[in-house]
């Protein structure tokens, strides 16, 4: 079966200096993915590219065999893609309501919009109880399942996750490795960023480590989780 997105020797720069340098990745259909490495290593740099924020130097990005790396950001989300940035960032000043209505801003059919939210509601309940409520009042918890909802509410294909569990407490971090696995099971494939190697490895089916823009070792993660090197440099044994 092809891959759902291809990545090819993809060359990213800022400015002068190379962010990446030849990275490939490949996803599967229905698969997660993890990108591991220190912080600077390119990672969020490669979904941004992967999601049309940031334009590549050379190398090409492949989604459903259509080829992505020129096109906008909102055609790339058309097609399928959805990006959860670092930090959550839902709109502060709007309710929860209107921040996950504003995820389908691209649909157009109301009735799958509504049953969609539906669904959302009953995968997140804590939303529905506060859909009226300004965003802002959320806890960091509650705002990372906003920011995961939303996203979601754009039907994608493909999830791009960036340190969704960054700033969590020990036991809401569990709770969002149940909700990735949980969206994985519903059909959708991950690229997952996350500070917590550990969790990462363990949801994810295939892994990517980057070093300085460059992919130093790749596998499978539950071979990378026994691997020395990764252990020593990213799971603190």
């Amino acid at each position: 079966m092809p891959a759902l997105l291809d990545v090819k020797t993809l060359t990213v720069n800022y400015g002068k200096s190379e962010a990446l340098r030849g990275v490939s990745v490949q996803v599967g259909q229905e698969t997660i993915v993890t990108l591991i490495g220190a912080n600077g290593a390119g990672k969020t740099t490669l979904l941004k590219t992967i999601s049309g924020i940031k334009k590549a130097a050379s190398g090409e990005i492949w989604f459903q065999d259509e080829r992505i790396d020129n096109r906008s950001p909102q055609d790339i989300v058309r097609l399928g893609i959805a990006h959860i940035p670092e930090g959550r960032r839902p709109f502060t000043e709007m309710t929860v309501l209107d921040n996950l209505e504003l995820g389908a801003y691209l649909r157009t059919n109301k009735e799958e919009i509504t049953r969609d939210l539906e669904d959302i509601y009953r995968h997140f309940p804590i939303l529905k109880e506060r859909r009226n409520q300004r965003s802002a009042s959320l806890s960091g918890g509650e705002q990372q399942m906003l920011a995961t909802a939303r996203a979601l509410m754009a039907k994608p294909k493909l999830l791009l996750m960036d340190e969704p569990s960054l700033g969590l407490s020990p036991i809401l971090v569990d709770e969002i490795g149940r909700i990735i696995s949980d969206i994985n099971k519903r059909g959708v494939s991950i690229i997952l960023v996350e500070q917590n190697a550990q969790m990462a490895l363990e949801l994810a089916s295939h892994a990517y480590v980057l070093e300085l823009g460059r992919i130093v070792i790749q596998g499978r993660a539950a071979e990378l989780a026994d691997n020395e090197e990764v252990r020593k440099a990213y799971l603190g044994f």
